[in-house]
């Protein structure tokens, strides 16, 4: 009689099967926890999150079309600890974004046409038309789970004013109450020299600028907030990711020889005297969508001179076109959901004029201590960009910076994760205690300028016979500003040492103040991202400084690997900031820095403190400091007033005064000349008023279409006034190569002002039209 089979016993064939399936959910297991609890070298978790090959532009899909893997595993995360994404893997997990995410665009223009261009100080640089349309572009990043959240706004602009900023607060705070305010709100211009001036509320500001122009100032207002609000209304699940890299050909040190006074073995720790480096923060919907990019890099959008006359973007500008039409295929510049900023850093000693300073006379080389010319002095010296004219070397660093950030955004996986924060506080900058080391306590000084400020700089020269790296007065300027300005207290002449004081603004009061003491400082923190939102010009090392000061504040409070990076000109203008060792030349930038010899030291101390408290959770805790005055002015301009205008006889507004030519290949440039009207009458009536159009005729729909604004790099505007009210618009079209052949025109659109009794006028809207010409094949 057969025994009984146990009950626990089993075949072979059994007991191997068992084994192989042990072994595979052990395996299985082991690779879970090694793709979802993977802690790197510095003691970070991170999940990596496997992805479908990059769509175009490098978006990532995040769906799971397997279903292999319905939940997964969950570590939580240090504060502000980096996420790494791999570019590519065959096997894609759906991960859930981390972030809300927010862009918006929108026209900041203002008037085009007599109110003086912000940036070089030069009172005849006024308006004269436009080469491209100036834009305010918004990013908000939330929580998804609070209420944190961060708007960083890069403007077409040269800078954000004081008054420009508490308007734009104001406004919001009447629109959303206290979610978007000046803790979490950063406002930074991207140093566009070729924008509208008047925006200012701060008396020096008003020199140059023929005082408070409310239309210019209004435009810059209105469009920063509605950047924001379209930020606001199309915020939805996203994901960021960061990558840097470097740009070459694009930037030059302009005070070479301040730069030399930093110690040399800081200096040897850096291959080059300027900043190469770009950041770039990339921004993708849950869904793959590619929403926008934000790239920071030191570099002066100084391409176009000051020789210009027409409303621009610069350098900077030209790249965020050419990128926003990369993403925005089939709209006309300027529209489109894909937002890209290039937004501005530690640009204060960076030159895009890579081919350096040269006497204007003679054509000799001026890299000089003094940046002077043996025949025409200082005025003579002037550094040129790569090209040929302001427009090619514009365009050549504009696509320099393009095709980097480019790279950097296809090519960027590092993601960025964690909590959101915000610290602020208003500072009185002319009088901040800074503890140098544990026996010595220096000071801030009221507000001045050195004579080497009016030498301007191989940018941009300034007049008569100042000249740069002055650390002695002019008695006959001196005395001058003795008579007209009042002399500078000792107190003040001591506290700047070497600077010898041209201006001294801080005690300079009427009609108003001539210089802010109370000063924005700001961080705003997206997960490992730091951003510091500086209130002027830091010079290469000064930054440097600064990012390695705010570092090193976090590391030491627990929050290590944080990417730093420096926003420039935000929030409040207050000119430069050298090292303390570059301020004793004084040169330009030295003679700018106007808090004294001490500035950057009281700005790393002022910065650690807010990057602490970031650290620690603590920024509740920050006291908010002194709130800056608004003064009320609302219009004080010294811009001639609009009046009647008059088309000459047998004319009316918009007829053409010099025709197009009948033919024309790639290359070429089509212009026309119309009966004009004052821009101004536009920006002030109008808004996001279009200049121009080139449109195409269609054969097969039979009407004509249009192809390009008065966004578009390829045209130009150019505004002159005549006599008896009378003035001409000529509009130009250069022709890119790989234009489609066909029938094209130019129109012109316009307002002028039109008497309707003895004491009222209206604004009456006009166009007009170019005859038909053909763009024939290369």
């Amino acid at each position: 009689m057969r025994g009984k089979r146990s009950r626990c016993s089993f075949s072979r064939l059994e007991v191997i099967l068992i084994v192989c399936l042990v072994l595979m959910i052990a395996l299985t297991v082991v690779l879970l926890v090694l793709h979802f609890l993977n802690k790197n070298i510095n003691g970070k978790w991170s999940y990596p999150s496997p992805s479908k090959p990059s769509a175009p532009g490098g978006a990532q899909e995040s769906s799971d079309p397997s279903g292999a893997f319905p939940g997964w595993f969950f570590v939580p995360a240090p504060p502000f600890a980096t996420f790494t994404a791999p570019a590519h893997s065959d096997n894609n997990i759906a991960e859930e974004a981390k972030y809300l995410v927010g862009v918006g665009r929108a026209d900041c223009t203002g008037p085009v046409a007599q109110v003086p261009l912000m940036g070089y100080a030069n009172p005849e640089q006024v308006a004269g038309g436009l080469l491209s349309r100036l834009y305010s572009r918004a990013f908000i990043v939330a929580d998804p789970e609070r209420s944190k959240r961060v708007v960083f706004v890069s403007a077409d602009i040269g800078m954000v004013s004081q008054r420009l900023r508490l308007e734009v607060l104001q406004q919001l705070r009447s629109k959303y109450g206290d979610l978007y305010g000046q803790e979490n709100v950063i406002l930074s211009g991207t140093h566009t020299h070729s924008g509208p001036g008047g925006y200012f509320q701060y008396t020096l500001f008003w020199i140059t600028s023929k005082g408070l122009v409310r239309p210019a100032l209004s435009s810059i207002v209105n469009g920063i907030v509605k950047s924001i609000d379209i930020a606001h209304e199309n915020m939805k699940r996203g994901r960021l990711f960061i990558n840097r890299g470097t740009v070459e050909n694009s930037q030059i040190n302009r005070s070479p020889f301040s730069y030399l006074e930093n110690p040399e073995s800081e200096r040897k720790r850096y291959s080059s005297n300027t900043d190469k480096e770009m950041v770039v923060l990339k921004m993708v919907g849950e869904d793959g969508h590619e929403l926008g990019l934000i790239s920071w890099f030191a570099v002066h959008p100084v391409s176009m001179n000051n020789s210009n006359h027409l409303v621009n973007s610069d350098n900077v500008g030209y790249a965020s076109y050419l990128f926003e039409q990369e993403k925005n295929k089939g709209m006309l510049p300027g529209e489109g959901s894909f937002v890209a900023a290039f937004a501005s850093s530690n640009l204060g000693d960076v030159s895009p004029n890579t081919r350096g300073p040269f006497c204007a006379n003679t054509g000799e080389s001026c890299d000089n201590p003094q940046s002077s010319c043996p025949v025409g002095g200082a005025a003579m010296c002037m550094a040129k960009g790569p090209g040929n004219d302001m427009f090619e070397s514009t365009r050549i660093i504009g696509q320099n910076l393009y095709l980097k950030a480019k790279e950097l955004y296809e090519k960027a996986s590092q993601e960025v994760t964690g909590p959101l924060s915000s610290a602020h506080q208003w500072v009185n900058m002319s009088d901040v205690s800074v503890e140098l080391n544990a026996t010595h306590t220096v000071k801030t000084c009221k507000p001045a300028l050195g004579h080497s400020f009016a030498a301007g700089t191989i940018d941009g020269v300034g007049a008569f016979n100042f000249t740069q790296g002055s650390v002695e007065g002019d008695p006959f300027w001196d005395q001058i500003r003795d008579q007209l300005l009042g002399e500078p207290s000792n107190e003040t002449k001591a506290c700047h040492k070497p600077k010898p004081i041209l201006f001294s603004t801080g005690e300079m009061t009427w009609p108003h103040p001539w210089h802010p003491d109370i000063v924005d400082v700001q961080i705003a923190a997206i997960g490992s991202l730091a951003i510091l939102a500086v209130p002027g010009e830091f010079t290469t090392m000064s930054g440097r400084r600064l990012r390695e000061a705010v570092k090193s504040e976090f590391d030491s409070h627990g929050t290590q690997g944080m990417n730093v990076v420096i926003a420039g000109l935000c929030n409040v203008y207050t000119h430069y900031i050298t090292t303390y060792e570059e301020y004793q030349v004084q040169r330009y930038e030295a003679a700018s820095t106007i808090y004294g010899p001490h500035t950057l030291s009281a700005y790393i101390q002022l910065y650690r403190r807010l990057a602490k408290a970031i650290a620690l959770n603590a920024t509740e805790e920050l006291p908010r400091g002194p709130e800056p005055p608004f003064f009320k002015v609302t219009n004080l301009t010294l811009l001639p007033s609009l009046g009647v205008e008059n088309a000459p006889a047998n004319k009316n507004f918009g007829d053409v005064l010099e025709e197009v030519g009948q033919e024309y290949r790639e290359k070429e440039v089509a212009e026309v000349t119309f009966v004009g009207a004052n821009p101004r009458n536009s920006a002030e009536n109008a808004t996001e008023h279009n200049f121009l159009t080139v449109e195409k005729y269609s054969n097969i729909s039979s009407r004509w279409h249009v192809v390009l604004n008065d966004a578009s790099w390829d045209t130009r505007f150019y505004w002159s006034k005549g006599s008896r009210g009378q003035s001409n618009v000529t509009i130009e079209w250069h022709i890119p190569a790989g234009t489609e052949p066909g029938v094209y025109r130019l129109r012109y659109f316009g307002h002028y002002k039109k008497r309707v009794s003895l004491l009222r006028t209206i604004t009456v809207p006009f166009e007009g039209s170019s005859s038909a010409f053909q763009i024939t094949a290369p």
